[in-house]
């Protein structure tokens, strides 16, 4: 009989209780431990850069194509060869099959389930959402809390920067404005990553209102800030309300007065040779942000997919081999080939993990649309740096992409294994604001990519 996760938990904390009460610990001792203390040490990877791929992409026209599959199936892409013998991917990522040596594909990657909101919560933090009366899950309290909310309240935010950041825009689209997983769910908004969500915003600079005024120079908001001092320190003692409102508020001022650590959001340091070479749009003007972020000490950066606006994605129902060939692949193969080449360059790629994912994979068999309906049982999946081993492919899937055939990876395990490169396992857990604790991980890592 199948064991609940809940269940799997109490055994594994009441053997612990056991074996440590020989030393003169007892259950209350374990659960108030800090929610670090069994984190693993042996990660190689000190920040993760997370690339979402909003809507689902098709793994027979990206990292798993399949020429041979028969008519009505078979897509109209053909595989090119890439830096690997024998690795072979679609023909419109050619910068990523040049760099196929820095990166891993996991072909059989899946979920079963063919829902936006379900296949986003479990591919932002590997665990399955709370129920809901029905709808797809759009963002609740309830929910355990994405990658990023858990690398904020376990490592902490570092050199005046949120631990994690969460840019240019929300994973939704024109009928869901933000599915569930985006932010740290129990564990409450403190531990929220930074979300920089306009759709008006074009990265590279700081976002409109993390800056004064035009007609507020930098000398009337030092002013502005004394006086602010000055009137607060006249309060009689604080309460931890007004503790929490103090240290958002220094935040705030920290980011107004353009403090050196936020100069990381900012592109004119960089060359236009360097933002061409990443792609001037959205998407490839966000990746060398996320780049630069990580630098400054950034544990992790999501950066979904937006190229013109959030409604130009990868759930390509219709017109998908048009969309794919003009608008889609071209942005994303230069600004992931470009990321991997670029980390590497400034020998950072051995400890940053990048990640590729979406909410899941595209039906083996293409629709009245020419297009691709969504698709949970497989997808692919890429993972690269970090201590994870390039130029190697995992699991399989069969000829026309329907189903995982060999080593298939829960996207509960795709997430673990993220864990694992960032140095956590099986026992970390994370403490909710009632000061229970939680496991983060509900899978295995895929070891044979470490």
């Amino acid at each position: 009989m199948p064991v609940s996760l809940s269940e799997l938990h109490r055994r594994r904390t009441l053997l612990k209780a056991g074996v440590l009460s020989t030393f003169g610990l007892t259950l209350p001792d374990l659960l108030q431990r800090p929610s670090n203390a069994d984190a693993a040490t042996s990660g190689r990877a000190k920040s993760c850069i997370l690339l979402y791929m909003t809507g689902g992409p098709a793994q027979q026209e990206t990292f798993d194509v399949k020429t041979e599959a028969n008519d009505g199936y078979r897509g109209e892409f053909s595989k090119i060869a890439t830096s690997v013998p024998g690795i072979e991917i679609c023909e419109h990522l050619p910068l990523l099959a040049q760099s196929a040596h820095r990166f891993s594909i996991i072909r059989s990657t899946f979920h079963n389930s063919g829902t936006h909101g379900v296949g986003v919560h479990y591919n932002l933090t590997g665990l399955p959402h709370a129920k809901r009366q029905r709808g797809e899950p759009q963002m609740d309290r309830r929910d355990p809390p994405c990658v990023g909310g858990v690398i904020r309240q376990l490592r902490g935010d570092r050199n005046g920067l949120p631990a994690a950041v969460h840019l240019p825009v929300r994973i939704g689209d024109q009928n869901n404005f933000q599915w569930g997983g985006q932010h740290a769910g129990f564990l409450g908004p403190q531990y929220d990553p930074l979300l920089l969500i306009d759709e008006n915003w074009t990265p590279g600079s700081l976002p409109p209102g993390f800056t004064p005024p035009k007609e507020v120079a930098t000398g009337r908001q030092s002013k502005r800030t004394e006086l602010l001092k000055t009137v607060q320190r006249q309060r009689d003692g604080d309460s931890s309300a007004e503790s929490r409102y103090d240290r958002f508020q220094q935040l705030a001022m920290d980011i107004l007065s353009s403090g050196s650590s936020w100069r990381a959001f900012d592109l004119d340091q960089e060359t236009p040779e360097t933002i061409e070479r990443y792609g001037d749009n959205k998407f490839g003007r966000s990746c060398l942000v996320a780049r630069r972020l990580i630098d400054a000490g950034v544990g992790l950066v999501t950066v979904p997919w937006m190229f013109l606006h959030s409604t130009k994605n990868f759930d390509t129902h219709k017109d998908h081999f048009k969309l794919m060939k003009s608008l889609l692949l071209p942005p994303m193969d230069r600004a992931f080939a470009t990321l991997l080449e670029d980390l590497a360059e400034r020998g950072l790629l051995d400890e940053t993990l990048v990640a590729w994912t979406g909410e899941f994979g595209r039906t083996p068999k293409i629709n009245g649309g020419s297009g691709r309906d969504h698709w949970g049982q497989v997808y692919s999946t890429v993972l690269a740096g970090g201590g994870i081993q390039g130029g190697r492919v995992h699991g399989a899937s069969d000829n026309i992409g329907g189903h995982p055939t060999k080593d298939p990876v829960h996207t509960r395990d795709f997430v673990a294994t993220m864990y694992h490169a960032l140095g956590y396992g099986p026992d970390t857990k994370v403490v909710d604001p009632t000061g229970r604790p939680h496991f983060i991980i509900e899978g295995q890592p895929v070891r044979e990519l470490l």
